[in-house]
């Protein structure tokens, strides 16, 4: 049994609240909720509901909530659960609060796309005097705040912190696997979204569900390359938070990487989307640098990215992706 830690989770949209209220339903630590909205941080402690977030899914009496950033001097672990591209300015804003030996762990699955860096980069080079760990796999906000079974992977680059970390966050509900693996853990889950928006667009376009099988295995083997190609090992992309979550990213009509992408199926412009997020449209173009920087071979990621950008129409891309030299598996 961990010790009873102080746990602050930054970010109140979905994602940041399920996993508040599923380590505050063990009631084993002392969770708090920050967000930057007083007037909703009061409501959500007056009314037990996120309606905006998850509607209809009551919240724990365990958990407490503020808007002030004070809350964060005494926490051991801080969970940043912004989106990808305002993590660096989250840092920025929230780090002189950091107790000294807090650890910092990001939740959400993307690439920075200013500098092209990894989200664990992104906050060491913010928050240099802490350790900074990461967590993704398949889990939907709506499950993990039902308490329904969802496991997914926590990894930091030194083994006994991950250990301490999934044994400290997992519950009877909730259950976390350790690795030291940052590279292929937060690739698997930035490289997913895009592939779930390609899984999208064959969904959309009618192209039926043997294309949608292929595409996600050649798209596991691309997310593969690349995770080797940049340190990474190719283990974790067949574990949680690669194959785990492209198959439930990619195949769920609660996944907006996948609503987005039948939009675009259906001959939708990007802009015409209004489901929420789609942190696969950031990531697309910036997984597609790496890939060219490393020299590695990722068309159906460079597909994505090209049809996002308006520079691939849908049937051109299948033309060309059935088209490529023939090659072994």
């Amino acid at each position: 049994m961990s010790k009873r830690e102080t746990i602050v989770v930054i970010g109140s949209g979905a994602f940041g609240t399920a996993i508040a209220v599923v380590i505050a339903l063990e009631n084993r630590h002392d969770v708090t909720l920050l967000g930057r909205d007083p007037s909703l941080m009061a409501d959500l402690q007056a009314d037990g509901v996120h309606d905006a977030a998850l509607p209809g899914i009551a919240l724990p009496y365990a958990l407490n909530y503020s808007a002030e950033p004070e809350v964060l001097r005494n926490a051991g672990i801080v969970l940043f659960a912004m989106p990808s591209q305002a993590q660096a300015d989250a840092a920025r804003q929230y780090g002189p609060y950091l107790a000294k030996d807090a650890v910092v762990m990001t939740l959400a699955k993307g690439i920075d796309r200013s500098s092209g860096l990894l989200l664990t980069q992104v906050l060491e080079e913010e928050l240099p005097s802490h350790p900074v760990a990461v967590l993704s796999g398949p889990g939907f906000a709506a499950d993990i705040a039902k308490g329904l079974p969802t496991a997914m992977a926590v990894a930091a680059s030194d083994a006994a912190l991950a250990e301490h970390l999934a044994q400290t966050i997992s519950g009877q509900t909730f259950r976390l696997y350790a690795s030291t693996d940052r590279i292929g853990v937060q690739l698997g889950g930035a490289l997913k979204n895009v592939l779930a928006i390609a899984a999208g667009i064959v969904e959309g376009a009618g192209l039926g569900e043997s294309a949608r099988a292929a595409l996600i295995a050649r798209g596991l083997a691309e997310m593969s390359r690349l995770v080797v190609a940049v340190g990474g090992q190719a283990d974790t992309v067949r574990g949680l938070s690669g194959l785990g979550d492209l198959v439930l990213t990619a195949t769920s009509h609660q996944s907006r990487n996948l609503r987005f992408g039948i939009s675009l199926g259906q001959g939708d412009a990007p802009s015409a989307f209004h489901g929420g997020l789609v942190e696969g449209a950031y990531a697309a173009s910036v997984a597609s640098r790496l890939a060219a920087d490393h020299k590695i071979d990722m068309p159906v990621t460079d597909a994505v990215a090209a049809i996002i950008d308006g520079r691939l129409d849908i049937r051109t891309a299948m033309r060309q992706l059935m088209t490529r030299p023939i090659t072994t598996e």
